[in-house]
């Protein structure tokens, strides 16, 4: 029989759990309209559960007076926010303080005159959110976005909370040499380079390498995306159901990581199908 490891370090983050205890009490408390602002977070199916809960979801800032509206984990620009208390709705912060840490930097660095480049996957919703507190900063995915850049003698770098620490070290080592002046505040949050080297660790020994999370969940890929440069069997899943029994065939070690959005209910879930279909 395969044996079923759990890296050790997976599944959802400290602003995670904070976002969910947050809704989940409030909606067991509170009798009316509840809805977030986009996604809570990037799992659909704790979206689909919080739904069962009575918590809706909203592209719009503006929803009906007398109802609650809760910012989403991953942030939103001032004017979101400000729009949100306009409209009369009663507002819970659920922003991860993590992504308030990368708010409070960008603010910093465009007030002292530095030319801000956020680190991250452009359109995402963090990262949009960051833009939003330092305005003329422009999204840098990686070193090769660089070339041709026009840039100031100050620079400036904050970073998604979920990208690559790799991917850091290489758009600074870029920088170096055509700025007089580089400042860098790694924003990236510690359970993510947490996640990301234990699931390499265990990858690297792994037969079959699931990961579980939201496909449209940045840390979750990134997560994938290690675990596949390490095992080429490599899976990203959402749910426990979607496990084939052929993806097992022969795996004698077969790892579980998840993304920061993943509860450990999905985990739990995941290991409880591995282990039905490795017997």
């Amino acid at each position: 029989m395969a044996k079923i490891v759990v890296a050790r370090e997976a599944g959802a983050c400290f602003g995670v759990e904070r976002a969910l205890k947050m809704v989940r009490e409030y909606a067991e408390s509170h009798t009316e309209e509840i809805h977030t602002l986009g996604p809570l977070i990037h799992n659909p199916i704790v979206v689909a559960e919080l739904e069962e809960l009575g918590v809706g979801m909203s592209d719009t800032p503006k929803v009906a007076p007398g109802s609650t509206l809760v910012l989403r984990t991953h942030g939103v620009t001032p004017e979101v926010e400000r729009a949100a208390r306009e409209a009369g709705a009663k507002v819970i912060d659920a922003t991860c303080p993590f992504v308030l840490k990368a708010h409070r930097a960008a603010e910093r660095l465009e007030r002292d005159g530095y030319q801000v480049l956020v680190v991250g996957e452009a359109g995402h919703a963090e990262v949009e959110g960051t833009l939003g507190h330092a305005p003329s900063g422009t999204v840098v995915a990686n070193a090769g976005e660089l070339d041709g850049m026009d840039l100031a003698r100050k620079v400036g770098i904050v970073v998604q909370t979920t990208q690559k620490r790799e991917n850091l070290r290489q758009i600074v080592a870029a920088l170096v040499g055509r700025v007089a002046e580089l400042r860098v505040i790694d924003t990236i949050c510690e359970a993510t380079s947490g996640h990301q080297a234990a699931c390499r660790e265990l990858a690297e020994e792994a037969d079959v390498m699931i990961v579980v999370g939201g496909r449209n969940s940045a840390n979750t890929t990134n997560l994938a995306d290690i675990a596949r440069s390490c095992c080429s069997r490599t899976y990203h899943i959402e749910q426990a159901s979607e496990i084939m029994a052929s993806w097992l065939d022969g795996a004698q070690l077969i790892g579980v990581t998840a993304g920061a959005s993943t509860p450990a209910s999905h985990i739990e879930a995941v290991c409880d199908r591995l282990g039905e279909l490795a017997e």
